[in-house]
């Protein structure tokens, strides 16, 4: 029994795929300029689609470099580096030394290296220095 009912399931399914098969073989004939109009247009779409996101997307950020060139003229090392960035967030000596995890008397000295290379008396002045120099953004 179930095997007729599995077979008829199959005579219809096949009957009903080839009617729809007919079918779509007239609807594209008789609307194939249509078809190839829907072709054209949705290529055009994807392509403006593409371009549109190529032309105007945001460039890709440049990367800060730091100016190599002016951090080996002046000396000066990746932790004095880290200190003037600590310096130009405003931070105290004391806070610096606990963000660094080195002492406060260590601090004073990268301060006063730094003062020395770049030419400064103030913590302003050196920060500005710096950025004059292209070693801080």
């Amino acid at each position: 029994m179930w095997k007729r009912v599995i077979g008829y399931g199959a005579l219809l399914a096949a009957g009903t795929l080839a009617l729809q098969w007919l079918d779509y073989q007239r609807l594209a004939r008789m609307h194939s300029s249509d078809v190839y109009l829907f072709l054209v247009a949705f290529t055009f779409l994807v392509l403006g689609i593409f371009l549109g996101i190529r032309v105007f997307a945001p460039p890709a950020p440049v990367t800060f470099d730091g100016n190599p060139k002016a951090k080996a003229a002046l000396g000066l090392s990746e932790r004095e580096i880290e200190v003037l960035h600590e310096l130009a967030a405003g931070r105290s000596n004391k806070e610096i030394a606990a963000h660094l995890h080195v002492s406060p008397n260590t601090i004073k000295t990268h301060v006063a290296r730094l003062f020395e290379k770049l030419g400064a008396k103030r913590r302003t002045e050196a920060i500005c220095r710096a950025r004059e120099l292209g070693i801080m953004p």
